[in-house]
């Protein structure tokens, strides 16, 4: 059996790190429950992340640096520029016969390595490191300017292997920097009291909130280290999630701080750290009127079939406005309503309908298998997170086809591109019978972004297509570029454009003409509607 193709808890025992008794019994742990010897070992604290680490090296067949208490040699350290070191996690730790050894989380990154090879003009050799281990020690070596290095940790420069002892292990993390230890909930309460849309969790900042598209950091707080990060990220997960999230590296999920608010959060991995984004979801869902949404909108709450697509980019309030569509619905009619989303954000109460919410990942396996069997379960209306793939699209389209309102979200900028999006999903010889299918079902495309208001917050400025016969044609005969000349004269059903709107809350002095400028479709037309032409 090769190195490769040896497990890490294999390594683990044959390394004398753990014994055979539980060596076997973490084997007939992972028979049980499927997950890793390694994991079952780590979880149970009989090996440590280092260790790990050690393995994985064995693992891939490449040679290790134990950095926990080591500093190498200035120069050593001189052979390449501080700013490289930092930036590629990449640290110089000996000479081996004029090739430089190099330290790094990544031994196998060939873009850093080619990089390395240029500006030190040696043939470097990459060894594995444990990455907390590293950063202490680029840490160490590497000072801020604001704190000169020392000496007392640096060893005769004529050392022979390069290495001194340095910091005790409990050091060997970045400096933090002064401020409170994080704590989530303070965090959290700070996202709810100044009014901020979201979170950010990154190592090396203070925590870090996005108030009216900006990003501001919560003051009093000092940097979040590696360690902080996976004790707060930890904190949030239950066994199953923290499973699935080591298994896939990306974790979609919600979290609630009881009594107070509900979060979206997307957790992720980052240079070997973790990094979380979390997004505020108001326990109120706003009626229309109050987010300031066209009237039109509300017809197409009344439809009984049809497909209503909520477009725009990351942040620009499409759940919030699919939120108030369904409590709409669920407030004036007698309905079933489906819900399919990744995940669950504002929570629907039953009113006068009845309201199922599934997440993905908890309640079923994906959109598209969601989809499959939601038409089975008597639904009058149906609320898709979001179409990602060919065949979501095709389900989505069917159930609007069957005689179900369906809502839906695609990630476009303006009205006629996303119906050109959804044609374009498919494979050419599919696009005209999606075309007309496309045709039969769409009833609707809202269009929307988040724009700054001159008193401060933002304001939701929207475009909108109603899908009128002469619409429906267009689309059916491949003529979507024609739909915008239908958008600007459509105002009699409800339609209007992007730049309209905006050019309309230009001259009420809502927002600033150059902020109006910098989000509208096309310039002069703008400039035109706001009166600036």
């Amino acid at each position: 059996m090769t190195q490769t193709q040896r497990s890490l808890g294999q390594i683990l025992f044959e390394h004398g790190l753990v014994s055979q008794e539980l060596y076997a019994a973490a084997a007939e742990q992972e028979r049980l429950t499927g997950d890793p010897v390694s994991k079952v070992l780590l979880d149970g604290g009989h090996v440590s992340e280092r260790e790990l680490s050690r393995a994985r090296a064995v693992q891939s067949g490449v040679l290790f640096a134990d950095l926990e208490k080591a500093t190498p040699a200035q120069t050593i350290l001189a052979t390449v520029p501080a700013e490289v070191v930092r930036r590629l996690s990449a640290l110089p730790v000996k000479l081996q016969d004029e090739r430089l050894v190099i330290a790094m989380t990544e031994p196998g990154d060939v873009t850093a390595l080619g990089e390395l090879r240029a500006v030190t003009k040696r043939e470097v050799i990459p060894v594995a490191a444990h990455n907390p281990d590293l950063q202490g020690a680029i840490a160490r070596s590497y000072p801020a300017p604001e704190e000169p290095a020392g000496t007392e940790d640096h060893p005769d420069p004529e050392s022979s292997n390069g290495w001194a002892p340095g910091k005790e292990p409990d050091d060997v993390l970045p400096e933090p920097g002064e401020g409170k230890d994080p704590d989530l909930t303070e965090f959290l309460i700070a996202v709810i009291e100044r009014g901020a849309s979201d979170l950010h969790l990154t190592a090396g900042v203070p925590p870090t909130l996005r108030i009216h598209g900006d990003l501001v950091p919560i003051a009093g707080y000092r940097k979040l280290l590696p360690k902080d990060l996976q004790d707060i990220i930890y904190s949030m997960l239950s066994q199953k999630q923290r499973k699935q999230f080591e298994e896939e590296l990306e974790l979609d999920m919600s979290f609630a701080l009881p009594g107070r608010a509900r979060f979206r959060v997307n957790v992720f991995r980052q240079r070997d750290t973790l990094g979380a984004a979390m997004r505020l979801i108001p326990q109120e869902i706003d009626s229309m009127e109050k987010l300031g949404l066209p009237p039109v909108l509300k017809e197409f709450t009344r439809l009984r079939r049809g497909l209503v697509l909520v477009t725009g980019v990351t942040g620009s309030g499409k759940s919030t406005t699919l939120a108030s569509l369904v409590d709409e619905i669920n407030t004036t009619r007698s309905d079933h309503i489906m819900t399919v989303e990744d995940p669950i954000e504002f929570l629907h109460h039953h009113k006068k309908s009845v309201v199922n919410q599934r997440e993905i990942g908890a309640d079923t396996h994906g959109f598209a298998v969601a989809l499959r069997h939601v038409l089975r379960q008597d639904p009058d209306v149906i609320l898709v997170g979001e179409m990602r793939d060919l065949e979501t699209i095709q389900t989505a389209l069917t159930a609007a086809e069957t005689g179900h309102l369906v809502f839906a979200t695609l990630h476009t900028q303006d009205a006629p591109g996303s119906v050109d999006r959804i044609i374009d999903v498919f494979p050419p010889h599919q696009q005209n019978q999606i075309r007309i299918q496309l045709a039969g079902t769409l009833v609707g495309v809202v269009s929307q972004q988040l724009v700054p208001k001159l008193t401060g917050g933002r304001v939701c400025a929207c475009e909108v297509l109603v899908v009128t016969d002469g619409v429906r044609n267009l689309i059916r005969e491949g003529k979507t570029h024609q739909i915008y000349t239908s958008m600007q004269s459509g105002g009699k059903h409800g339609m209007q454009i992007m730049d309209a709107h905006l050019g309309g809350m230009v001259k009420s002095g809502v927002i600033s003409y150059e902020i109006g400028l910098e989000r509208c479709h096309h310039v002069e037309e703008f400039k035109r509607l706001a009166g600036k032409a």
